[in-house]
């Protein structure tokens, strides 16, 4: 294993949360804050352990999956761990475990959170927890991956291990052109967000923080209503922003490089708009069942709809009080997530349309047995290596939820509260329903349920095999024979 890349690639990774912790030192300028001094002091250590993790570069840049995966993960961990002493020196969040817990619900885009009075942090603290959501929302290496110079040609590698979906696939050739357009589309679509709430007059800090919890699919809000407050032309803003975000933002490249039909032909994109619209016109009806009119009741269902499918979780009313239809639909879209190669979490929608295919497959092979058929996702043949990989995803997924309800259970909160609280994270979509719905938070959970939690949201925004990679014990005996290997021709010759 390639340890030297793999401290090379922490390192800037830290180096990157330095500079980036450097914004919300400017708001606390602005707003003449005395927490900005606590910021700035772990940017500059974030530098200071970065830049010594680089010094020494790696003979060679070569790495593969494991290393890749590895790399991903501890660089996840990594950042979480630097990113949450803004909050616990500051003493805005007091407990170590509630810090962390923020900052890895910030970084993971889930949104769930144990603040009680999110109105009474600091404008900086706060700007740097809703700033997490965008550095997470198209992940850091992928930043990394634009900006660094790195060579080797299998950094492909860290994109697979980081990226969203079943299968991740170059844009163009080259894997830092690649990240660039990526990144190029993630900031042309923040800042056209940004200029449109200005228009509603939203301001400048409100537009900036909301704007970060959705381009990233966050859902860390400033005001305790979250975005109930707001204008309707403001909710609805929101509203169709969070849905682009859920896009598969390859769309988008097609549709940059004028390839319409292309954009168009692709099935995941279709099928994730017929879900919201189907949810949402379910829910309205629903809604408009009860004294509401059709206009509010469009409104609130497209918002709840758009925020659970996409994970965001900004709400603008309290769905604990809705039909127990409209909150099962609701928990089901907490599962399908939105596309991948999006900023959103969940299973999502391309897992389940290649699920449905396979099984669709299966059902054919018992009525016409000799017949070969492949399963093809936009008119292409789908490699049995992807279609094994989703089944591995999804049993994997299903162990590690069940396992993680019985944890939480141990609690002893009520069925849905555990339930929805597991399903909530691991999904990083934010609210759940009960004790952890819209108008509540995590903050009563044990710091057991949480440290469950925190590693759900990190396993779920990974696609769970980049972290789940760190327990197996053959890669800790290669690392260990290899520094084994390393020592030992030094011994042999007497240096």
């Amino acid at each position: 294993m390639n340890n030297a890349m793999i401290r090379y690639i922490l390192g800037q990774v830290l180096r990157i949360e330095g500079l980036l912790m450097l914004l919300p030192c400017i708001v606390a300028v602005i707003y003449q804050e005395k927490e900005g001094f606590v910021i700035l002091g772990v940017a500059a250590l974030c530098f200071f352990l970065g830049t010594a993790g680089i010094i020494r570069k790696p003979k060679s840049q070569v790495f593969y999956l494991k290393e890749g995966c590895v790399a991903t993960a501890l660089s996840w961990i990594v950042m979480s761990v630097f990113g949450c002493l803004p909050f616990y020196l500051t003493g805005e969040i007091p407990s170590f475990v509630d810090a962390m817990f923020e900052t890895i619900s910030g970084f993971t885009t889930t949104g769930s959170s144990i603040l009680t009075d999110v109105e009474a942090m600091s404008r900086s603290v706060n700007f740097w927890r809703c700033f997490t959501h965008w550095i997470g929302g198209m992940g850091v290496l992928v930043f990394l991956l634009a900006v660094i110079p790195l060579s080797g040609g299998s950094h492909i590698n860290l994109m697979r291990a980081e990226s969203p979906g079943p299968s991740v696939g170059k844009l163009v050739p080259k894997i830092k052109y690649t990240a660039r357009i990526l990144y190029i589309i993630y900031i042309g679509m923040t800042l056209v967000q940004i200029v449109l709430l200005l228009i509603g007059s939203m301001p400048l800090y409100d537009a900036l923080t909301i704007t970060f919890g959705t381009a990233g699919t966050g859902g860390f809000a400033i005001k305790g209503d979250s975005i109930a407050g707001y204008s309707s032309y403001l909710q609805w803003v929101i509203t169709i922003f969070m849905i682009l975000f859920g896009v598969n933002f390859n769309a988008y490249y097609l549709i940059l490089f004028r390839k319409f039909k292309k954009a168009a032909a692709m099935e995941e994109v279709r099928y994730y708009f017929l879900v919201i619209i189907a949810a949402t016109a379910f829910i309205t009806w629903s809604l408009c069942s009860t004294a509401m009119g059709f206009a509010e009741a469009l409104k609130y269902a497209a918002f709840q709809v758009a925020s659970i499918i996409t994970t965001t979780g900004f709400a603008t009313t309290d769905f604990n009080l809705w039909s127990g239809s409209c909150q099962v639909i609701l928990v089901l879209l907490m599962f399908i997530g939105a596309c991948a190669g999006s900023t959103g979490g969940g299973i999502k929608v391309s897992r389940f349309v290649l699920l449905l295919k396979t099984v669709k497959k299966e059902l054919n092979s018992y009525i016409h047995p000799k017949s070969i058929k492949k399963i093809k996702i936009d008119s292409k043949p789908v490699e049995h290596e992807v279609v094994r990989s989703t089944n591995v995803y999804f049993i994997t997924f299903m162990i590690l939820f069940v396992t993680s309800i019985f944890i939480v259970s141990l609690e002893g909160q009520d069925l849905v509260t555990t339930f929805t609280a597991v399903a909530t994270t691991i999904n990083n979509v934010g609210p759940g329903l009960a004790g952890v719905g819209p108008m509540s938070n995590f903050a009563h959970l044990s710091n057991l349920s949480k440290i469950v939690l925190m590693f759900d949201m990190l396993a779920g925004r990974l696609e769970l095999f980049p972290l789940l990679i760190l327990f197996h014990p053959s890669l800790w005996k290669d690392a260990f024979q290899q520094r084994v290997k390393r020592k030992k021709p030094a011994i042999e010759t007497g240096y």
